[in-house]
């Protein structure tokens, strides 16, 4: 394949974080904003104090929790502390820590808080002091590894163990998840052969699954819950809408040849590692990320769903996996299954879970790209089968679970596929 060469403004490694920090800021203003409208400080306080102190097993939304004050201000503070850390590190903004980035952000909407994601956050730490390895080099995986943050919520705040007990035990137990993660995530990685984007989802599903295993053992029983914010609020909408074009116009900005090339980014597959930001550059990567984002609220609206919470979870890490593997064409056959299968099954296609399953089964866009559109639309059925059904077996501790359903589905076709297929 030939390359494309990069024509575009050069940018700084600085620059590159007060593009991505343009998130936390705004949701800070936002959150805020909201509750100066409402004049009412304390139910934002009380909010964040709530989101912080709740179990947040799957679906837990966090704007029905604290509201949507707090749930932005919780995104916000998410965003800072990682973008700290980026630049504590001086780590390299590529596509994949741009996919990290914006997926923890997404998740800080419903699953994330700084209480528990800090443990995870230590126990890597530790983990490479143990190595004697540079802990920026662990770094990207801790920050997808804060999947599994709800399991040390729900120890400490679920009423299952005492209260002298909960509190000190949850934060060991992401501490050890932290610790294990990183070469965990690396094994298995070749189950699904790069064809999963959320590796560590799939990761994050395989611990999860022993976690609760041993809690059940031991009769502690860990169940999903569905705690959902059923309001749209075109607030929110019109706040995304202005953040997806932002990043389109930083793109057209940095490459102003970016209408003419952007079709570039169809050429690749998808499959990891498929960095945009190095193979097309950062111009033509903000442009599809943008793209992507606004597709992502159409569809919302078009099937009159709720953009809440996990909804933004989604749309979040669609975009930021645009800079690592995602694009139109290689996502379409693999929504597309997902809608044919929603619409035979019977499911409401403007339920937070269709939606949430639709946007998140594009981690399966490499599939799609490397083996064209009819074994897309296949991966894209069978996800949707799956992810229904395999939330129940890590008791919703995986917030990651379409990750979890797509390494599955991955390492169940891919083989099959390749021994059949007529070179």
């Amino acid at each position: 394949m030939q390359l494309y060469q990069i024509q575009e403004k050069e940018l700084h490694k600085e620059q590159k974080l007060l593009i991505l920090l343009m998130f936390p800021i705004s949701f800070m203003i936002f959150g805020i904003g909201i509750s100066v409208y409402q004049a009412d400080f304390n139910t934002l306080a009380k909010g964040v104090v709530d989101i912080i102190v709740s179990p947040t097993i799957l679906l837990t939304d966090f704007l029905a929790i604290g509201g949507i004050g707090a749930a932005f201000v919780n995104a916000a503070v998410i965003g800072f502390f990682n973008l700290y850390l980026l630049a504590y590190y001086k780590l390299r903004i590529n596509g994949l820590l741009i996919a990290a980035f914006m997926t923890v952000i997404g998740f800080a909407f419903f699953g994330k808080n700084l209480f528990n994601v800090i443990p995870i956050y230590l126990g890597g730490y530790m983990y490479t002091k143990y190595q004697r390895i540079a802990f920026k080099d662990s770094i990207l995986v801790i920050m997808f590894a804060t999947a599994l943050a709800p399991i040390i919520s729900e120890i400490s705040f679920g009423d299952i163990l005492p209260t002298y007990i909960a509190l000190p035990f949850g934060i060991i137990v992401g501490i050890f998840i932290g610790f294990i993660i990183v070469p965990l995530s690396t094994q298995m990685l070749k189950f699904h052969d790069g064809f999963n984007l959320y590796n560590i989802g799939f990761a994050s599903g395989i611990l999860g699954t022993v976690l609760t295993s041993i809690f059940r053992s031991f009769k502690i029983e860990i169940e999903p819950v569905s705690i959902i914010y059923k309001n749209n609020s075109w607030l929110i909408v019109g706040l995304l809408i202005f953040l997806f074009c932002y990043l389109m116009i930083i793109g057209l900005y940095v490459n102003r040849h970016v209408f003419k090339h952007f079709t570039e980014v169809f050429k690749y597959k998808g499959r990891l590692v498929t960095d945009f930001t190095h193979l097309v550059g950062y111009g033509i990567t903000f442009f599809n990320m943008g793209i992507m984002g606004l597709l992502c609220i159409i569809y919302v609206i078009m099937v009159k769903g709720v953009i809440n919470g996990p909804v933004m979870a989604g749309i979040f890490t669609v975009v930021g996996f645009s800079a690592f593997g995602k694009h139109l064409k290689n996502c379409f056959p693999i929504v597309l299954g997902v809608f044919i299968t929603s619409l035979v099954l019977g499911y409401d296609l403007s339920s937070t879970g269709m939606i949430i399953s639709l946007l998140f089964s594009t981690t399966l866009a490499p599939i799609a790209g490397s083996y064209g559109i009819g074994i897309g639309i296949v991966a894209g059925m069978m996800h949707l089968m799956l992810v229904t059904n395999v939330g129940v077996i890590h008791g919703g501790i995986n917030l990651y679970n379409n990750g979890f359903a797509g390494g599955i589905v991955a390492g169940f076709i891919i083989p099959i596929v390749d021994a059949f297929k007529r070179e």
